[in-house]
């Protein structure tokens, strides 16, 4: 959850973050970074007092930080009627984050480039369920894009729009995260919460991004009520 109020004694933005502990420096959140983006370019941009609820673990590879800077952009374009469009804020967002300008789309994507060039595509999960696995471990992202194919291998997803438009069964052994391989060898932990899911009987499973959260998909019939470990979340799509 963001939140804004505007200050009229502040010269710089005040944040107050609640939920999940979240390390760095204050000038390093990309909330702030964000605002002082904006207010480069629009002097009027009054100082404001952020509220933000922390619920996506960090270190997670499911872009929380990320998703939180992008909203920000947004929520100050519409409170203050910057009268910025679509391809203006993927531009301030990508200057926060290669992965930013996905969440001023906000829905599947393909993405290239840096991150900022995207096609969307056409992908129904309704009627599955989703189990998030969080194995409680931060994974570095510099680490992991400094570890990507460090053994010499290749890229293995070439092809991710075709795959992604084939039928959610078909994604196992196609749909890959290049990921995985030196992750799941610094922590075999994570590797075995895959393996976990697959067992339980998932169609698909999979890393999320540089990690270490591990998500599956579940048919509608499958009872997950149940028999979970406690890290392990289910959402009905």
């Amino acid at each position: 959850m963001l939140e804004i109020v505007p200050l009229t004694s502040e010269q710089a933005p005040v944040i107050h973050m609640y939920g999940l502990p979240v390390s760095g420096a204050y000038a390093d959140n990309l909330c702030i970074k964000a605002w002082q983006l904006l207010k480069k370019d629009f002097p009027h941009l009054p100082a404001i007092q952020i509220h933000l609820l922390k619920n996506i673990p960090t270190g997670a590879g499911l872009g929380g930080g990320s998703a939180d800077g992008s909203f920000m952009l947004q929520l100050l374009n519409n409170k203050y009627n910057l009268g910025l469009t679509e391809p203006q804020l993927l531009q301030y967002a990508l200057q926060l984050g290669s992965d930013c300008p996905f969440f001023i789309i906000n829905k599947p994507c393909y993405a290239t480039g840096r991150g900022e060039v995207m096609q969307s595509i056409d992908l129904d999960l309704s009627g599955y369920q989703l189990v998030m696995a969080n194995p409680g471990i931060h994974v570095n992202t510099g680490w992991a894009f400094k570890n990507l194919f460090a053994d010499g291998a290749s890229p293995k997803n070439s092809v991710v729009k075709e795959i992604t438009g084939q039928p959610i069964t078909e994604w196992k052994n196609k749909l890959l995260n290049d990921f995985e391989p030196p992750v799941f060898q610094q922590f075999p932990e994570i590797k075995a919460i895959k393996e976990n899911l697959y067992a339980l009987g998932a169609v698909y499973a999979s890393m999320s991004g540089s990690g270490s959260m591990v998500f599956g998909l579940f048919t509608g019939s499958q009872n997950l009520t149940s028999g979970l470990p406690a890290n392990y979340t289910v959402i009905r799509l």
